[in-house]
């Protein structure tokens, strides 16, 4: 799921070496816990060698039904305007391929077009959280930016976790654009599956007001966010649930921004296959 953790969450990463099952009913009580340096290692190998095939795999194999939620409310609270969304992921390219006849390769298909702003009001916004996309950013980049301390264990959906708590790095940080002003003042605690390294759940928010200059946000006073993963029983993790809450100004507009994202119903692609 590399589009999620390479996200602001992605920049939250760190995984550990897992240690050997026990017959006990709570092993993970007794097994003494890794050194911090040994789990960024393993969450570096997973982020930039198995996310990518994680996510095809998802994919190729799954479809899933996907909601999304934007609400947004004036800075008294009160809802102004909301919006929903739902779609059918990864069914209708599965139709398409399998119909597709032999032959030469198709023409690509254009994505679709990316909506327009407009013009910002009391009832409408432009704020979608693209703004806070980081993929663009290599995994030790964003790990180099953060104080890690593994805080203990914890059971996420039935499954060993390691939680570790997560502060900005001491000193100056570098600023080359919007993103990075977010990631700078980011802190929180993730959780670890300790027996995959993936992230299974995360948390996070902001230490201090965000001014964004030149932008649609003008400026950013408070901002959280959270996930948590699912995973199929052949081991593929994907977002399950994922929110964000955001206040602030929005050129002139004060508000309040909540979003949320579920995907829901997931079911094994069956393939079939017809001989002559």
């Amino acid at each position: 799921m590399k589009t999620i953790l390479l996200t602001i969450s992605t920049l939250l990463t760190v995984v550990w070496q897992a240690a050997a099952q026990t017959n006990e009913m709570n092993p993970a009580d007794s097994k003494p816990l890794p050194t911090m340096d040994f789990l960024i290692q393993r969450v570096v190998a997973r982020a930039i060698d198995q996310e990518d095939k994680n996510d095809n795999l998802f994919n190729r194999n799954y479809q899933y039904l996907r909601t999304r939620t934007w609400e947004y409310r004036n800075s008294s609270g009160v809802l102004k305007s909301r919006e929903e969304k739902q779609s059918l992921e990864n069914k209708q390219q599965r139709s398409a391929a399998n119909a597709a006849p032999p032959g030469p390769a198709s023409q690509p298909v254009s994505p679709p077009p990316t909506a327009k702003d407009e013009p910002v009001s009391d009832t409408h916004s432009n704020i979608r959280g693209k703004a806070l996309k980081v993929k663009n950013y290599s995994i030790p980049n964003l790990v180099n930016r953060f104080q890690f301390k593994l805080a203990g264990r914890e059971r996420v959906n039935g499954r060993p976790a390691l939680v570790v708590d997560f502060k900005p790095a001491s000193g100056k940080l570098p600023v080359n654009g919007l993103a990075d002003k977010f990631i700078n003042k980011a802190a929180g605690r993730v959780w670890i599956d300790e027996e995959d390294y993936a992230i299974a759940q995360a948390q996070l928010h902001l230490t201090e007001p965000v001014s964004v200059l030149g932008g649609l946000v003008g400026a950013v006073w408070k901002f959280t966010y959270e996930f948590t993963r699912g995973r199929t029983p052949e081991g593929y993790w994907f977002a399950r649930n994922m929110d964000w809450h955001l206040e602030g100004r929005e050129v002139v507009i004060n508000r309040i921004v909540d979003y949320h994202e579920r995907k829901l119903n997931e079911q094994k692609i069956t393939m079939t296959t017809s001989g002559r």
